[in-house]
């Protein structure tokens, strides 16, 4: 008889927070892109790419950290190509970043093809081991949530910070929301909204980027083809669940991962069959698009921004 303690204890959330960092970061990225006027729907992609390179990185270097770096650049690589279809050619945002995430699903098994002679996964790589912070990691249930993890679940909460900061206290941050909502007044006012969804949605795809990275070097310590596991597109579930706003979509991000994470305890337990099971990260998403889409307002209408 499964008891409720071998489903929810300090393990599962433990896990949820590990589960809900590639989400958060790339739906942070989203955020930044969607605040300057560009949907970047291409995250999946981008988190996939660089996901690959991080571990073609890791693999040849010997060094996870150079791996960390090479996915970050492959994430702003790959937004940047998403930049110049959306804002140099006014391009459909939709129509690129559908593009990007078929491109990457194709282009990376093709990649895994040619470094390890199988398309299903690589060799496994050195991945960035987990640190424990002194004191906390001794304290009673609290150690066991959050006293041991890879350096990058500790930064999630770093680069949501940085991101309210930079967004609501910085004179860069009401550039990009004066160019989300109103581009027109904004370039009247000086500002140059090309270089400003330049830049978002550069940040976008390597926080994206950063995600990816975390899947294939410290979840996982190797790729596998499709890993992102539509991680990507919950991603932008959380942000606008989130509404745009950096601690709404942290807190959005764990909500998440927890339902990741239920959902792979569940699965060991054998409680439900596993086809359910694998549906609840996904219903989930469904269920809070269904009632916040219409409520929520977005920063922009994504239109392409023409200089007049």
């Amino acid at each position: 008889m499964v008891s409720i303690v071998d489903v929810i204890n300090a393990g599962l959330f433990a896990a949820a927070i590990r589960m809900a960092t590639p989400i958060v970061f790339a739906a942070l990225g989203g955020m930044f892109s969607e605040r300057a006027g560009v949907t970047n729907i291409g995250l999946e992609g981008m988190m996939l790419t660089s996901a690959f390179s991080g571990v073609a990185a890791s693999y040849y270097t010997g060094n996870p950290w150079i791996g960390v770096v090479v996915s970050v650049l492959t994430g702003g690589f790959i937004a940047l190509i998403h930049a110049v279809i959306s804002v140099r050619y006014a391009g459909d945002q939709i129509v690129s970043g559908t593009g990007i995430n078929i491109l990457a699903l194709g282009f990376t098994a093709y990649m895994t093809q040619i470094f390890w002679g199988t398309r299903g996964a690589s060799e496994a790589v050195k991945g960035i081991p987990d640190i424990s912070i002194p004191i906390v990691k001794d304290i009673p249930v609290i150690g066991a949530i959050i006293g041991t993890h890879s350096p990058l679940v500790y930064l999630m909460p770093v680069i949501t910070l940085l991101s309210y900061y930079v967004l609501f206290k910085t004179p860069f941050g009401l550039r990009i929301r004066a160019v989300g909502e109103h581009p027109t007044a904004a370039e009247t006012a000086g500002i140059n909204v090309y270089r400003i969804k330049y830049i978002c949605i550069i940040l976008s795809g390597m926080l994206a980027g950063l995600g990816g990275a975390f899947l294939s070097l410290s979840h996982l310590n190797l790729f596998t083809r499709g890993m992102t596991g539509g991680r990507g597109f919950i991603a932008i579930a959380a942000m606008i669940f989130g509404k745009w706003m950096p601690f709404g979509v942290f807190l959005s991000g764990l909500l998440f991962g927890f339902a990741d994470a239920l959902q792979m305890r569940l699965q060991s337990l054998g409680i439900l069959p596993p086809q359910i099971i694998l549906m609840i990260p996904y219903l989930l998403t469904v269920a809070i698009l269904a009632g916040v889409v219409g409520k929520a307002t977005a920063p922009s209408d994504y239109k392409p921004y023409k200089k007049e």
